[in-house]
């Protein structure tokens, strides 16, 4: 009898802990929901914030749980995300284990070495001066093959994944790496066609992808570049001249613009810029590999304010599109001010 009472008492006790243990345990309303353990974190304080932010309603039993199982002392920093309904089995075997999901960086175009920090930091757990202090290692430049002027030829935008909790390093390198991917022999091959390294592409590029959104015109306007440098012609290429300003909401660009003193402002200066204006998509690249080869020493916007460009190889013929574009421009003018 007693042996009886003492097995169905085990046997009730049982179902309970396995009630607890697999049974739903969190109590927030979203579908799905993610947790933070920042670095360094100890048990305390990830238990708190788990009971504080809806992740454990039964917090004694999640508290022996992580006891017996050692989870205590195996805290694992990370990003961690959680379907309404989790186990306490599943919450403590997915932490214990690291079970981290991962984090997507897409990086765009970007213009200035602090916008990748910014980025970075907004989406990691690194902070700010970690990454300023990386990426301004002349070590690891030199390394990378790059100086700070050319230190954002490394990045080919796209969408990265990375732990949450990754290092500048691991973040960093993983970018690099994919930037030395994207240099393949054929590309290398096409670069040095054109007497370029694949930074000077990347530096073409960058002015090409600020010149225009139209794919049809990317190759022609590069090739008027291409011309340009081939003949001593300075560039002349109104984006450097943003940049050199670091003034980005510029429309339209001045002859009083044209007189700052940089090593960006191609109207001054013969030659590619020394660094990159911007990080250009692969595409623009491409584009800017496979030119075509043309005649053309002249680009301006069409008087259809279409978005593409007239090209012309002599100047009194640049004249004539330029004078279309401009009596367009004034004429649209003054149908606004009317």
């Amino acid at each position: 009898m007693i042996k009886r009472i003492l097995i169905t008492g085990f046997i009730g006790v049982t179902m309970i802990v396995l009630f607890f243990l697999f049974s739903g345990a969190t109590s927030f309303s979203e579908k799905s929901k993610t947790f933070f353990i920042k670095s360094g974190s100890d048990f305390t304080e990830v238990n708190t914030r788990l009971n504080k932010y809806g992740f454990v309603k039964y917090p004694r039993v999640f508290k022996m749980v992580a006891r017996i199982t050692g989870y205590t002392d195996s805290i694992k920093s990370g990003k961690y995300n959680f379907n309404s309904g989790a186990s306490i089995w599943t919450i403590i075997t997915t932490l214990k284990a690291g079970k981290q999901m991962s984090v997507e960086l897409t990086i765009g175009k970007l213009r200035l070495k602090q916008e990748l920090i910014a980025l970075i930091a907004d989406n990691f757990e690194c902070k700010k001066l970690a990454l300023q202090n990386y990426l301004s290692d002349t070590l690891k430049q030199r390394e990378w093959g790059v100086n700070e002027e050319t230190l954002m030829t490394l990045i080919i935008p796209g969408t990265y994944e990375f732990y949450w909790n990754a290092n500048p390093s691991e973040i960093i390198e993983g970018i690099v790496k994919a930037g030395n991917e994207f240099w393949t022999s054929d590309r290398k091959e096409k670069a040095s066609e054109l007497n370029l390294s694949p930074i000077e592409v990347y530096i073409l590029a960058s002015i090409v992808e600020e010149e225009t959104n139209m794919k049809e015109d990317k190759g022609k306007i590069a090739s008027v570049y291409i011309n340009r440098m081939k003949i001593g012609m300075k560039l002349g290429a109104d984006p450097t001249v943003k940049f050199a300003m670091k003034d980005f909401s510029l429309k339209r660009i001045y002859l009083k613009h044209l007189k700052i003193n940089s090593p960006y402002n191609t109207y001054q200066v013969t030659g590619l810029p020394p660094g990159p204006i911007c990080t250009p998509s692969a595409n623009t690249i491409e584009e800017v590999l496979n030119a075509p080869n043309t005649d053309y020493l002249y680009f301006v916007a069409k008087s259809d304010f279409k978005g593409y460009s007239n090209f012309a190889a002599t100047y009194e013929e640049h004249l004539k599109y330029a004078k279309e574009y401009q009596d367009a421009l004034n004429k649209a003018n003054n149908n606004r001010i009317k």
